[in-house]
This record gives C-alpha cells, sequence and structure tokens, in this order.
C-alpha cells in the first residue's frame, strides 16, 4: 500500500478523534448515548436490517445490540417489521420520530461546527473546504476496506 509522505497519518488519525470527541461532548437533541446514535445513523444510511447483522454492522455483540434496540424502540425511534424474505424473522427499522431525531442531531453538529469554522482565519477555512472531497473520498476509501457487514 503506498503512503504518500506528505501526509501524517497519525497527525490525521489523532485530529479525526478530537473531533468525534467534541462532537461527542456537543449538546445534542435525544439524549442518546453514542452507540444508541451510531445504530440510528447506521439505519438511517443502510435501511432495515436483521438484528445479527445490524450488531455485525456496528460491530458489537448481539446480545448488546438487542439492549440499544429495545431502548430505541420503547423511546419510539426503531420498530421491528417483518422481513419479506424471511416470515419468521423480523428487521429493525428506523421509525420517523427516529429519522427526525437523527436530521436534528445531525444539524446540531453543524452548527457546532460551523461555529468552530469561523473561527479559522479565511485561507484555514479556505484549506478545509478544499479538503472536504479528499476527505469524503478517503471515507469512502475507508467504507471499502471495512463495509458494513
Amino acid at each position: 500500500m503506498q503512503q504518500r509522505a506528505s501526509v501524517d497519518a497519525g497527525r490525521l488519525s489523532t485530529v479525526a478523534d478530537r473531533l468525534v470527541r467534541m462532537h461527542r461532548r456537543t449538546e445534542l437533541p435525544g439524549e442518546l448515548s453514542p452507540a444508541r446514535a451510531s445504530t440510528l445513523y447506521s439505519l438511517v444510511e443502510h435501511g432495515p436490517r436483521r438484528l445479527g447483522a445490524l450488531a455485525a454492522l456496528e460491530r458489537i455483540s448481539q446480545p448488546a445490540m438487542t439492549q440499544i434496540v429495545q431502548q430505541l424502540e420503547a423511546s419510539g425511534l426503531l420498530e421491528r417489521q417483518p422481513d419479506p424474505a424471511d416470515g419468521r424473522a423480523s428487521l429493525i427499522a428506523i421509525t420517523d420520530a427516529g429519522r427526525a431525531l437523527s436530521r436534528e442531531r445531525i444539524a446540531a453538529r453543524a452548527v457546532t461546527t460551523a461555529a468552530l469554522l469561523d473561527t479559522l482565519d479565511a485561507d484555514d477555512a479556505a484549506a478545509i473546504a478544499r479538503a472536504l472531497p479528499a476527505l469524503e473520498r478517503l471515507a469512502s476509501a475507508a467504507d471499502a476496506v471495512h463495509p458494513p457487514r
């Protein structure tokens, strides 16, 4: 695998981790744990899944996913639907309320990020804007290396 000398991968990884931690500390609607929020976002992105497939997608145990699903279901954010491929099984799907909460949380994070961007000078903000397409390609490459299960 080729590594570009001009990119400090460790530094990039550290910065990404710091931004993730900042987002986790951001006051967001819904008071969801990171695991519950990630489960909602996965269902928005990937659609309804069987419980085991959802656990694999989130890389957690099936018992842990069962707890998360039960909590989100009790909150009205998820629901079980019959699996059209197997009438004995069910799919975990996000509800309209879950989808709305996900949108609210994404919007709240965007406000926080915009406020941080406003603290940068014009050159730094422009550099980040220019880097976004490459960062999106990097995220897509990460999905290809570690695809959803």
